[in-house]
């Protein structure tokens, strides 16, 4: 160990929603926490729509009052096809549990500068503009070497490490752990809009979700009066583009009529158009004896269900428990390891069997004619509001769902077959695509 090196007891890349969580957790238990944020907050964050399952845990955190401040209030989600003249609205209060019953949209910029300050306030120290070059792990710890934005060194002795760097994947990449998702391969287009049209009343805030010939919309409404809009859509048609991010995008809502009859009196803001590819990957373990990985560190699936900001903040609630008993009772490890590395992958598994669906046409008449026989709907909105940690008694109910799909699709042998090739044919892998992480248009 150098003069130069400093020393903590846990350590945290990233200073995002996983981050910040479990920063603030550790810190509140007395230990010296360091959390390294490459980049300034605010920063620019795609994923700005909340699930009703994130209210208590911005409660016992200690910040549910000023996300409320910054939210726009959403108590359900609409979905509108092409193939049915009709929308259907359905809202968080008709889940299982009835009190789960609202989240809200927000701007990332704005909720990770909260959780951020907040753990530095229950005393962790945050540093931003610091990326993390190295990690190498010993029998006692790690070292991580980092560098400022001015170009400074710095360097830590860590008893644990904890990698919560979102799509970065630092320590999955390095640990050749990280795999992509054959399941689903997905890109996706976004932008934010103002004056596009908005519900009135308790319907202003709902999220909307748009199907479309290659994919899906999502249509966010923002407190600032500005609306998220994105394309999720498979790789093959990103890779068709010729012209212009922004154009191209303009092409794509085009595609979409009841998304344009919207936006006819919106403009693009600062006319930024974001792309980005390779959505859906996993890791192959989310902890070793010194470090574990939160949040998108380890798993990310696609966003229909918004699942993103809950499983992250989840994750490092779970985790901090584990990385408490590493450092204090290493007896407990064991069994509370084992036990992340399930519950890790439970969240994004049940999403996920919904998601590789969620473009079929079975399952798309599923939500357009919403029925509620031995309350499968009502397990499925608890699915939709995130309530899958709660011990809510859901499960049986969604077996039920899942048979009734299958049921379904054997009824229709002709359909089931077509879109189960038209699937095969759109997730194929094509490449890497240009902007794979984030890439702007002006």
């Amino acid at each position: 160990m150098t003069s130069n090196t400093q020393t903590c007891d846990v350590l945290v890349i990233g200073g995002g929603p996983a981050g910040s969580t479990a920063a603030a957790l550790l810190a509140r238990q007395g230990r010296h926490v360091v959390m390294l944020e490459k980049a300034h907050h605010p920063r620019f964050h795609i994923g700005e729509s909340l699930l009703p399952a994130n209210l208590p845990l911005f409660e016992k955190l200690g910040v549910l009052e000023q996300v409320e401040k910054i939210g726009m209030p959403k108590w359900g989600v609409e979905f509108v096809s092409p193939d049915h003249d009709h929308q259907v609205r359905l809202e968080f209060g008709e889940g299982w549990n009835k009190s789960l019953d609202r989240a809200w949209q927000v701007r990332r910029s704005d909720l990770d500068e909260i959780l951020f300050r907040h753990a530095a306030a229950e005393g962790a120290e945050t540093i931003e503009g610091c990326r993390v070059k190295a990690v190498d792990f010993d029998d006692d710890g790690a070292t991580v070497q980092a560098v400022l934005d001015d170009g400074a060194p710095r360097t830590w002795r860590a008893r644990f490490v904890i990698d919560a760097s979102g799509r970065d994947t630092f320590l999955s990449t390095r640990l050749k752990a990280k795999q992509k998702n054959d399941k689903h391969n997905s890109t996706a287009l976004f932008g934010h809009f103002a004056n596009a049209e908005r519900g009135e009343g308790k319907l202003e805030g709902n999220i909307t979700i748009f199907w479309f010939a290659h994919g899906w919309f999502w249509y966010i409404p923002l407190a600032d009066g500005t609306t998220s809009i994105g394309a999720v859509c498979w790789p093959y048609y990103l890779k068709s583009r010729t012209k212009p991010l922004a154009e191209f995008f303009a092409d794509t809502i085009a595609m979409c009529p009841a998304l344009g009859e919207r936006l006819k009196h919106a403009t693009l803001v600062d006319d930024a158009v974001y792309a980005t590819g390779n959505y859906s990957y996993t890791s192959t373990h989310a902890s070793g004896d010194r470090y574990l990985m939160l949040g998108d560190a380890f798993t990310f699936v696609d966003p229909v269900f918004s699942s993103g900001v809950y499983l992250a903040m989840h994750s490092a609630f779970e985790g901090a428990d584990l990385v408490a008993a590493r450092l204090d009772a290493p007896g407990k490890v064991a069994a509370l390891r084992k036990r992340f590395e399930r519950d890790m992958r439970f969240g994004p598994r049940e999403f996920s069997w919904f998601i590789y669906r969620v473009t079929n046409p079975t399952m798309r008449d599923f939500f357009m004619y919403p029925q509620n026989p031995l309350r499968v709907k009502e397990a499925l909105m608890a699915l939709l509001a995130g309530d899958i940690h709660n011990r809510t008694p859901i499960w049986a109910s969604l077996r039920v769902l899942k048979t009734m799909y299958y049921v379904v699709c054997g009824l229709n042998p002709r359909r089931t077959w077509d879109a189960w090739q038209r699937r095969r044919r759109n997730i194929r892998d094509l490449g890497p695509l240009v902007g794979e992480n984030i890439a702007e248009a002006r």
